[in-house]
């Protein structure tokens, strides 16, 4: 099965196809970001949709926001949205190419859009992007859905030994306050990048 490309995004962005859009901040996220204290942490939001979180990160004075989608519409979309917010970087461009580096990224249906056999290369890149000590931090869902196409889930003994070759596990546990179509069904992760 090979990697599902910008096209396939883009038409669904076009055919107001996403499912997957909370149209807020989800509840975890938002909660998290409450008690960040440093408002220059450079913060990147792969796979960002409509970027709700880069909205809530505004409220919150957060200055250095990188907001990265490949899909074409919701780029163009954002870039309208955010033209007068210096604050806010969009980037159209594959995560895989992207090579800036990051105090926290904040995972948020990203990585349940990705093929499972790009897991690995997502957990090494996020390894290289994030600086030293730096945070991945996010939900992944925590069921398999049994189908082909996205979303696609896992639990917490596969991403355990996914991410701790390359992250200290600070948090990866059962979600207390996920949205409500989605209780029960995710883990909470809180990562911290090793040297």
């Amino acid at each position: 099965m090979k990697a599902y490309r910008a096209e396939y995004w883009d038409q669904r962005y076009q055919n107001k196809q996403a499912g997957w859009d909370a149209q807020e901040v989800t509840t975890p996220i938002k909660e998290y970001i409450d008690q960040l204290e440093d408002k220059s942490l450079e913060i990147l939001i792969p796979g960002c949709g409509n970027a709700h979180e880069a909205e809530y990160l505004l409220t919150k004075g957060f200055r250095n926001i990188t907001i990265l989608d490949y899909a074409p519409t919701v780029v163009e979309k954002l870039q309208e949205k955010y033209k007068d917010r210096k604050e806010i970087k969009i980037t159209c461009q594959d995560f895989f190419q992207h090579t800036n580096q990051y105090d926290l990224v904040l995972e948020q249906t990203f990585f349940c859009a990705l093929l499972p056999s790009q897991r690995e290369d997502y957990a090494q890149h996020m390894h290289k992007i994030i600086l030293p000590n730096g945070r991945l931090v996010g939900v992944l869902f925590n069921k398999h859905f049994g189908s082909n196409n996205p979303p696609f889930g896992g639990s917490l003994d596969e991403y355990k030994k996914l991410f701790q070759p390359y992250f200290q596990i600070q948090t990866m546990e059962k979600c207390y306050n996920s949205i409500p179509p989605r209780q029960d069904s995710e883990i909470f992760i809180n990562l911290q990048n090793k040297s």
